[in-house]
């Protein structure tokens, strides 16, 4: 159990605590930091839910996009964040416990999602649902382990009945190791050295051996469901599928993912529009990879998300998010 000092959780001004990026403008307390997705809008008004749905069952409008620590320690070109926010400095942070993050990601989301009860669009009940989330997509921004308290920020999640899904870059395998979410992803952009040193750009000496080190951490999961996934960015890494699948056969994952990189945000500062593949291409490639992994021979896809995914078997739903699942029948304790 966690037992460290809880600092206060202060809302940020520019002098009060970590810098956080300029652009976007997310809801922070301290290093806390959250943001609505598009699709948490479009589940509320009943306009569609994230691919995260179609795939894995996750309830777009009860799902919390944050991160503990708005910082990286990589610069991968196809990112649409603003690289000069990301300042790879921690020495100077106070970290707040597990209970304070778990405590200050519900209460942004709250703020974040409080003007949707007055929307006609909004069934009251969808509101009064959205308003307990039942998943946390630890992915907002920055690489979550970074944050010294990740494996007990997310059994903090877990203790009040919250599913994780957990993404990051691979280049902490020994915090990795520590960490049972519901879902772990983790992004491999590159088949080979040459290509993540292109791409990725990480800021320390050793980030592509922690990724392989990584991967063996995947394969020992026991009770984590595991993602390989990738970013595809023409012209820079749709290159050596089989490589690719070596590297998710080495990790023994459950799902292999690949997205199309979008050109928006400040990655168009980085890439023209033509490194954007369409779908047909995203398919085109996962078809590649899934020639050298005959286990995974089940495709799905959401074209709208130019998003594959590359599976065992045709259910590929986290089983405690299925409707049927107790998980779903405690009722709703709304404050707001």
């Amino acid at each position: 159990m966690f037992e460290a000092p809880r600092p206060s959780t202060r809302v940020m001004s520019e002098s009060d605590g970590p810098k956080q990026v300029d652009d976007p403008d997310y809801h922070s307390e301290n290093h806390t930091a959250a943001q609505t997705c598009g699709w948490t809008a479009n589940s509320l008004r009943g306009e569609g839910k994230c691919y995260k749905y179609i795939f894995y069952g996750i309830e777009s409008h009860r799902c919390i996009q944050m991160t503990p620590v708005v910082k990286c320690n990589e610069r991968c070109v196809f990112c649409w964040r603003d690289h000069a926010g990301h300042a790879y400095e921690l020495g100077d942070v106070e970290w707040d416990d597990p209970a304070a993050v778990a405590d200050a990601s519900l209460e942004l989301q709250k703020k974040l999602l409080s003007g949707f009860g007055g929307n006609d669009k909004v069934p009251r009940e969808r509101f009064e649902e959205a308003m307990e989330p039942r998943h946390v997509a630890i992915s907002l921004d920055g690489e979550p382990s970074l944050y010294p308290y990740l494996p007990e920020l997310i059994e903090e999640f877990h203790d009040r009945d919250i599913t994780t899904f957990l993404v990051s870059n691979g280049t902490n395998p020994e915090v990795l190791e520590r960490c049972d979410p519901t879902q772990l992803y983790v992004s491999v952009d590159a088949p080979d050295r040459q290509t993540f040193d292109d791409t990725v750009k990480a800021v320390e000496d050793g980030a592509w051996e922690s990724l392989i080190d990584t991967l063996d951490v995947l394969a020992d999961k026991e009770d984590t469901r595991t993602v390989v996934r990738t970013t595809l960015v023409k012209g820079h890494n749709m290159h050596n599928p089989a490589w690719y699948a070596a590297m998710c056969q080495r990790a023994d994952v459950d799902y292999v993912e690949m997205k199309a990189y979008m050109h928006v945000g400040h990655s168009r500062g980085r890439l023209d529009r033509d490194s954007m593949p369409s779908h047909d291409e995203v398919r085109e490639f996962t078809e590649k990879v899934g020639e050298f992994l005959p286990d995974h021979d089940t495709m799905k896809e959401v074209e709208e998300s130019h998003v594959t995914l590359l599976a065992q078997e045709e259910q590929t739903w986290v089983p405690k998010l299925e409707k049927s699942s107790d998980f779903w029948e405690r009722d709703p304790v709304v404050s707001y």
